[in-house]
């Protein structure tokens, strides 16, 4: 089966596997093996655990929509990181997460002092005054 996992930055993942373990924390978890029914579910937080040969991969992830049909996996997330056990996985999502979150009050108080600024400049320049 073919299983592809795109967040909004695009594709992160897309290979064939022999089956897929889907962990919701409020539904639990299922397996999608070749030729099972097609399935659509959302999951709010969990994993993937994907499984190739003998290899598992573990993909953490934050609000989803999987949908599987005609041997093919989608997985669309808002936010995943990919690891070799879920520990590692669970812990590179978090460490993006922190990035991002400090990234947005940092671009957040930027645009406060950018903001003030211009409007300060606005009032000297007397702009929209005759």
């Amino acid at each position: 089966m073919r299983i592809v996992v795109s967040t909004h930055q695009g594709v992160m993942y897309d290979d064939d596997v022999d089956y897929v373990v889907i962990h919701d924390q409020s539904d639990g978890e299922y397996a999608i093996l070749n030729n099972h029914v097609p399935v659509v579910s959302v999951i709010d937080e969990g994993y993937l655990k994907l499984v190739k040969d003998e290899h598992e991969i573990f993909v953490s992830l934050v609000s989803g929509i999987f949908e599987f049909h005609d041997n093919i996996a989608t997985m669309l997330v808002q936010e995943a990181q990919a690891g070799q056990s879920l520990e590692s996985a669970k812990e590179h999502l978090l460490e993006l997460r922190k990035e991002r979150l400090d990234k947005n009050r940092q671009e957040s108080s930027d645009f406060t002092l950018m903001e003030k600024k211009l409007s300060e400049n606005i009032k000297k320049s007397k702009a929209g005054s005759l």
